[in-house]
């Protein structure tokens, strides 16, 4: 379980001091949760926070009542975190299945990594030996990259806007992984989306608007007023990207 407790960033620049989150508290203990909001509301922040790229200047990060407030990225990985960024990163000189062993912390057979990419629906032995370049899509690397934290096995894995810089035909499969780690993750997923179907998916919806937690409770709760727009004067009603 992660617990946000009061959390605030606040970063200098030519203008003097700004606020980019304000007392964010927050409890993650659900499979699948999402967090929305219009851009730059915080939400991406709140991930770079949540992953150790940034410290918060003000609040407590407790993981499984281990208070990581102060620890940093590997620290944090060790203890069963991962991030996927919104543009994936290439290796040159690595193959997938270098990546893959990486992520599971030991050598893997082809069969086994294999299996890995067969559960994020990529026909595996067309993969398992290429060199992450700029040969693959992005669609292709964001599905290897979750293969990579399913090869984990990771207490809580972040995804900041996996929709971002990918087709529709990709964003059509990438749900559909979705989906699949849904019904079978042992941890928690958080995806930083206003993608309606990403949001339709999820146990649990957080929007952040204006630095501030501005709505938080099931998708039958919070989804309706999305897409209605009801409410003008909350986040969630500039949802900007309906598929």
């Amino acid at each position: 379980m992660l617990e946000l407790q009061n959390v605030s960033y606040r970063v200098s620049d030519t203008d003097g001091d700004r606020e980019i989150l304000h007392d964010v508290s927050l409890t993650i203990d659900e499979r699948f949760v999402a967090i929305t909001g219009p851009n730059g509301g915080g939400k991406s922040t709140l991930a770079k926070i949540i992953a150790g790229i940034y410290t918060p200047t003000e609040g407590r990060i407790i993981l499984d009542g281990t208070d990581i407030t102060g620890a940093s990225i590997t620290e944090r990985a060790k203890l069963g975190v991962s991030y996927a960024f919104q543009q994936p990163v290439r290796f040159k000189g690595l193959t997938v299945r270098d990546l893959i062993s990486l992520a599971a912390g030991h050598e893997l057979s082809v069969n086994d990594a294999c299996s890995y990419l067969s559960e994020v629906g990529l026909c595996a032995r067309d993969y398992v030996n290429r060199e992450v370049n700029a040969s693959l899509s992005g669609g292709e690397l964001k599905r290897i990259e979750i293969a990579m934290i399913i090869a984990r096995g990771t207490k809580l894995s972040v995804f900041d806007e996996p929709e971002a810089g990918i087709d529709l035909w990709s964003f059509g499969n990438l749900i559909t992984v979705f989906e699949k780690l849904h019904e079978t993750v042992n941890g928690s997923i958080l995806i930083i989306s206003h993608q309606e179907r990403i949001l339709n998916i999820a146990d649990k919806i957080v929007v952040i608007a204006g630095g501030q937690l501005k709505a938080i409770g099931t998708r039958d709760e919070i989804l309706p007023e999305l897409l209605g727009g009801s409410n003008p004067g909350c986040a969630c009603s500039v949802l900007t990207q309906k598929l």
